[in-house]
């Protein structure tokens, strides 16, 4: 148990990686790892997203309507990333975010997302469990913009399910930079 008084020293959930433009550029085309949901897409969840964005398809709620339309209680898009986020701690295994933009070696201290598109193949059910592997597709020459110095990164992450099934493709768009000084 700390002592009281003392300060927690807390680790950063999502360091970054540095390094050169040349070592970022061997990354270009790579795989992270796959990574596989710690849970599985929940009722539970599902309502509170739905509550918390006062959404009230009956696709979310009413299982008659959703068992009609759609075979069951599917998943709000908006909540693909959730399935995947890593918890913060785990006693037994170190947990990291299945991001590869923050293993990509540059310099840059600071990253930002630009932009997202994802383009949806399927429902995800009550009970599907989600997995994610996400590529690195491009790394821009150095740019100098309003924000800093740093490079644009497009990465390119597919979700499935349990039956290895295409669920969604992510494409991010990111600035990774030092600030003007």
């Amino acid at each position: 148990m700390a002592k009281s008084g003392a300060k927690a020293q807390m680790k950063d959930p999502f360091p970054l990686t540095f390094g050169t433009y040349q070592d970022a550029l061997k990354l270009v085309g790579k795989q992270g790892d796959c990574t596989i949901a710690e849970f599985s897409v929940t009722w539970e969840m599902i309502k509170v997203y739905c509550s918390l964005t006062e959404d009230g398809n009956p696709s979310y709620w009413d299982k008659d309507y959703a068992d009609k339309q759609w075979g069951g209680i599917i998943a709000p898009p908006g909540l693909l990333l959730a399935w995947c986020m890593p918890l913060q701690w785990h006693p037994e295994k170190e947990l990291k975010p299945y991001f590869i933009a923050l293993r990509v070696p540059l310099p840059g201290d600071t990253i930002i997302n630009t932009a997202t598109t994802t383009e949806f193949h399927r429902q995800l059910f009550l009970g599907d469990r989600v997995s994610v592997q996400d590529k690195l597709i491009q790394i821009s020459e150095e740019k100098d913009t309003r924000l800093g110095v740093g490079h644009f990164l497009t990465t390119e992450a597919e979700f499935k399910n349990q039956k290895d099934e295409l669920v969604a493709v992510q494409t991010n768009n990111l600035f990774r930079y030092k600030v003007h000084a």
